[in-house]
């Protein structure tokens, strides 16, 4: 049974490589889209909530890593490293800042939208694939 220290490590570890992996996606689409719109917050954002409604469910249902090591490399870790709604908050607020009214609305509702759709697409696929 994993306790304390070591679970704090594999905390550490899964937010290390999620945090990475942001960088890599959120710089990928900046490069590629620009900067006008945080299109890679939001790409972070759908890709994080699909996965953790895949990986929650392929978990519960086949049990592939302990509910401790779930619950604290795979999603406190990696997708808390990976996902970024702190960075969305943050971004929606600077637009509504430079009176960009409509685009901040259109990021929000697309946010809660989208990443409610996605949870339920990773749900869907798993249930489709058992």
């Amino acid at each position: 049974m994993l306790k304390g220290f070591t679970l704090t490590m594999w905390v550490g570890f899964g937010g290390f490589l999620g945090s990475i992996m942001r960088y890599w996606v959120t710089y990928g689409m900046a490069k590629l889209l620009g900067v006008t719109f945080p299109y890679g917050t939001l790409l972070v954002n759908l890709i994080g909530c699909y996965l953790i409604g895949l990986l929650g469910t392929i978990a519960t249902q086949r049990i592939f890593l302990t509910p401790p090591l779930r619950q604290q490399f795979l999603f406190i870790g990696i997708l808390g490293g990976f996902t970024t709604f702190s960075s969305f908050s943050y971004e929606a607020l600077e637009l509504f800042k430079e009176r960009s009214f409509l685009l901040g609305s259109i990021y929000i509702g697309g946010h809660y939208f989208f990443c409610l759709l996605f949870v339920w697409l990773g749900y869907i696929t798993v249930l489709r694939l058992y």
